[in-house]
């Protein structure tokens, strides 16, 4: 099969929809399939740095959330271009800008669209005009006409399978959870004297008691919840650190937030880090803590359990699937719950090799394998069904985003959307003057 893949997030972006694209790309591959990428530029890639299947559409930054970036442009150079690929299948993995592209093609060219639900937009609206301008309402709204398009959506847990049965979705919903390539994160791949220089370089002895944090640093990820619980935790075990691995928006936030608490000294931020170095970050940690109530499939919590570190975390129906309370991990109902749990991770070495024993093997039944398959299956159900997607005809410039759709989903302010027009008329031209130019 030849797959397109759709997707506003990719490396070297940190977060769990780059990560779920690259294991079922490389997986889909392996298994003999063209698989090619579609995801907007980033400043950070050098023309070289991607792999020949990785296409970068123009983009632009995007001022509300740090490192994330629009596809803008959408020409009809860059569509004939993957006209020539003769796609058998798209998958969108974004509802927005890449996701939009797919959706065009696919009713186009007449190809069968699948999509997969990352991302709980209603969890998400604070991000514009502080949640003014989009209301949670109308993320449910969107998110349904947009998966209704599709011929077959895949929801990575239970979770969401209901949460879009609610929204008003009525495609089927396929529940795949994507894989986990444990090898990677396996504490026998790395080797102790690696791990050790690691721990030194952030200032870190080899018996310091760590809490890892690893994930994109945002508000719904509820950090500040873990957070709180160092002052009890850091009063039993005055030694302990936390060190919190990723970028985002909400960094200076935490930052300055630990300092309120008066644990700023036990707080160590990283930053970002490549995909390829994450697996030994996890080794930093003596169990791994997280309060997000906000995800869809909970990769860093299945992560790292293959890297055999316990995880202490929010009870969620996210992760139902992955821990097992008291046997693969800790749950916690409420924030006076949490420094007790960490301590007791922390300071009970028979416990935590439990944890970590069975984490483990759980995590070897959620394979990668396992995943392709699902989704391989999926793909050519839709195949032999013959159905597809009555052709559109495609308007003589496919242009950049419509500002007329922005305008009625976000409502934004008449100055913007104005400012937006002006814009997407220059890009026009410049596209109309290149397209000649070829």
């Amino acid at each position: 099969m030849n797959i397109g893949l759709f997707s506003d997030t990719y490396f070297p972006q940190l977060n769990g929809v780059a990560t779920s694209i690259r294991t079922l790309a490389t997986a889909l591959e392996e298994r003999g399939h063209n698989v090619y990428i579609f995801t907007p530029s980033d400043p950070r890639c050098s023309k070289d740095s991607d792999a020949l299947n990785v296409y970068r559409v123009p983009s632009l930054p995007v001022s509300f959330v740090q490192d994330y970036r629009a596809g803008y442009v959408f020409s009809p150079f860059l569509v004939k271009k993957i006209a020539a690929l003769d796609l058998d299948i798209i998958h969108t993995q974004t509802e927005f800008c890449l996701g939009m592209l797919g959706r065009f093609l696919s009713s186009n060219q007449g190809i069968p669209q699948v999509h997969t639900y990352h991302t709980m937009y209603e969890d998400y609206v604070h991000y514009i005009g502080g949640g003014h301008i989009i209301s949670k309402g109308m993320a449910r709204d969107f998110s349904s006409v947009y998966c209704n398009a599709a011929m077959g959506v895949i929801a990575p847990t239970r979770k969401t399978e209901q949460l879009l049965k609610s929204y008003g979705v009525i495609k089927p919903i396929h529940i795949i959870p994507t894989g986990i390539n444990t090898s990677h994160f396996r504490k026998d791949q790395y080797d102790p004297a690696e791990i050790l220089a690691l721990r030194e370089s952030l200032g870190l002895e080899a018996d310091t008691p760590v809490v890892i944090s690893i994930g994109r640093l945002a508000k719904e990820k509820s950090i500040d919840v873990v957070l709180r619980a160092l002052p009890a935790l850091a009063e039993k075990l005055p030694e302990m650190k936390m060190v919190i691995v990723g970028e985002g928006n909400e960094m200076e936030n935490l930052r300055k937030y630990g300092e309120s608490l008066g644990v700023s000294e036990h707080i160590i931020f990283t930053g970002g880090k490549p995909w390829e170095e994450i697996g030994k970050y996890y080794q930093l940690g003596n169990v791994f803590c997280s309060a997000s109530v906000s995800e869809t499939q909970g990769l860093t919590f299945a992560e790292s359990m293959a890297a055999g570190v316990p995880v202490v975390a929010k009870r969620d129906e996210c992760i139902e699937n992955i821990i097992e309370d008291k046997v693969t991990g800790l749950l916690f109902d409420t924030e006076e719950e949490l420094p007790e749990l960490l301590y007791r991770v922390l300071t009970d070495a028979t416990l935590s090799a439990q944890l970590s024993s069975a984490s483990q093997q759980a995590m070897e039944a959620l394979s990668v394998e396992a995943f392709a398959d699902s989704v391989e299956q999926l793909y050519q159900s839709i195949l032999d069904s013959g159905e597809r997607p009555r052709k559109i005809a495609a308007p003589a410039i496919p242009l950049v985003m419509g500002v007329k759709a922005v305008k009625k989903i976000s409502r934004l302010p008449r100055k913007l959307v104005r400012h937006s027009r002006e814009k997407a008329s220059e890009l026009a031209s410049e596209l109309l003057s290149s397209t000649k130019e070829k």
